[in-house]
């Protein structure tokens, strides 16, 4: 039985409503006007030389899409830390190598004969690698009632995780020790269910210095909670400070929620994917009348592997395709997804390795014309502080695919909306980019980056880079306010007479 997502209808309606509508033909604009260049480029100089700025370091690079002239650069074949501005090279090149229909099919097997309800055999779960299936799906929920409705009732051995699509290598190169146990440094695998992550929830307890209550979901995390969590008085903030050590299941929460407070929300990285997934998988099984006499259990953990070929086929599910896929990837800029890609690339080539895939991608963006010295690559997310990229290279990157018909509108509808959605939903509203600016963030500390496009005052799109580093003790929000006031300048540039 094949089972397409249920998350597709709402993903498919997402991209949708964020789709890039074919840009019209326009008369040909006259020259710019040197003085409208002249002011702009002198306006962004006086933004980066306020004092607060004065120490960072920035590389720039604005440029017509239509001519390819250069509206203005600063450093701009300097090598920088992107943080996630790096996701444009992975989508783009994934998409120029996977296509935007492709799609991850899972796939149930039986490993023995069925006879009278009763699987004598394994269950055995092959993945390639699909980052979408989330507990919110109920999706095990569905296969457990399909799985009885095809006559299976008794599993007699074990739920086997098979996630050799990919290596065992989970971390990216360069990912610290403080990313691993969220989100941002969630574990890659062959086999991912809810992003690779589980969700604490940590409520006061029913009075003045007594334990917080503590919930983790969904099942299956494997997660052993230790709690110092107590209640504090009402009124007062929350604190909680959240650790998993790397290579632990031990999930130690420590600090205060305030009594009678809303519950306190954490997302925390599991250990093994893979062992989440099908130890998830067990126990909607169970919960559904299914009944599975044996443990979960990863195929790398076992020396008696049932085989992939010759097993009774149950259930594939397939994904939603990677135009949806993107939106996700980029919009919430989510690095799971850019990490499984980037691997994807690999695995068509039968070396499903961080580096191997690398070199899939810049085999890919050379042949676009991105010189290989202006992109130093070692992950797909830019979780990785050993990235360094060039404006120079993004831009080439973002213009390629603008001038690409295949690639462009699924990649421009996947960008971040300036005051609308995904990254930039609070950012630049009520200003002329507002609506019109769609780039992808990148945010490290000592890094704040926006790469993407604009349309300036006069209807002409522009494709700009913008990236500071090293900005030292100064807050933050400064430099995405800097960086922010840069695009709402382009938005408003005028080469026209009046």
């Amino acid at each position: 039985m094949r089972f397409r997502s249920s998350l597709l209808p709402a993903l498919a309606l997402t991209l949708a409503a964020c789709h890039q509508t074919p840009r019209p033909a326009a008369a040909p604009t006259p020259p710019p006007l040197s003085s409208a260049i002249d002011e702009l480029r002198r306006d962004i100089d006086a933004t980066l030389a306020a004092p607060d700025l004065a120490r960072a370091y920035w590389g720039i690079l604005v440029t017509s899409l239509r001519t390819g002239d250069t509206v203005y650069a600063l450093n701009a074949g300097r090598l920088l830390m992107p943080g996630s501005a790096i996701k444009i090279a992975t989508l783009a090149a994934a998409a120029e190598r996977l296509g935007w229909n492709y799609a991850y099919d899972t796939h149930v097997l039986g490993s023995g004969a069925i006879n009278a309800g009763v699987l004598n055999g394994d269950l055995l779960v092959v993945g390639s690698g699909d980052p979408s299936i989330v507990d919110a799906a109920h999706l095990f929920d569905i296969w457990a009632d399909s799985l009885k409705a095809s006559g299976v009732r008794v599993i007699a051995g074990r739920i086997v995780g098979d996630d050799n699509v990919f290596d065992d290598e989970r971390f990216g190169p360069g990912w610290t020790w403080e990313d691993l146990a969220d989100r941002d440094g969630a574990a890659i695998g062959g086999l991912q269910y809810n992003e690779n992550v589980a969700l604490a929830t940590i409520a006061p307890g029913l009075g003045l210095g007594a334990a917080a209550q503590i919930t983790v979901t969904p099942r299956g995390h494997g997660l052993t909670v230790v709690s110092r969590v107590s209640t504090s008085p009402a009124g007062t903030g929350a604190a909680v400070q959240v650790r998993r050590p790397s290579g632990s299941n031990r999930l130690e929460l420590e600090g205060t929620v305030p009594l009678g407070g809303v519950p306190v929300l954490r997302t925390v990285a599991v250990e093994n994917p893979t062992l989440f997934f099908v130890t998830a998988l067990r126990e909607a099984l169970v919960a559904r009348g299914v009944d599975v006499r044996g443990p979960a259990v990863d195929i790398d953990d076992i020396t008696d592997a049932p085989s992939r070929t010759g097993g009774v086929p149950l259930i594939t599910y397939t994904s939603p395709p990677l135009s949806a896929l993107a939106v996700r990837m980029m919009k919430n800029s989510q690095n799971l997804y850019a990490e499984t890609l980037l691997k994807t690339m690999g695995s068509l080539v039968n070396a499903p390795t961080w580096e191997a895939s690398l070199q899939e991608e810049r085999a890919t963006l050379e042949r676009w014309g991105v010189a290989p010295a202006g992109l130093v690559q070692v992950d797909g997310s830019g979780l990785s502080r050993y990235n360094y990229v060039s404006p120079e290279s993004l831009v080439a990157i973002l213009a390629h695919v603008d001038r690409d018909e295949r690639l462009r509108d699924p990649f421009e509808a996947a960008l971040p909306v300036a005051g609308r959605d995904g990254t930039l939903a609070a950012r630049m509203r009520g200003t002329p980019a507002e609506n019109n600016a769609r780039a992808k963030t990148g945010t490290l500390a000592n890094t704040r980056s926006l790469a993407g496009y604009v349309t300036d005052a006069d209807g002409n799109p522009l494709a700009f880079a913008i990236v500071a580093n090293n900005y030292g003790n100064v807050p933050p929000d400064v430099v995405t306010a800097a960086i922010d006031r840069i695009v709402v300048r382009l938005a408003l540039l005028r080469r026209r007479s009046s």
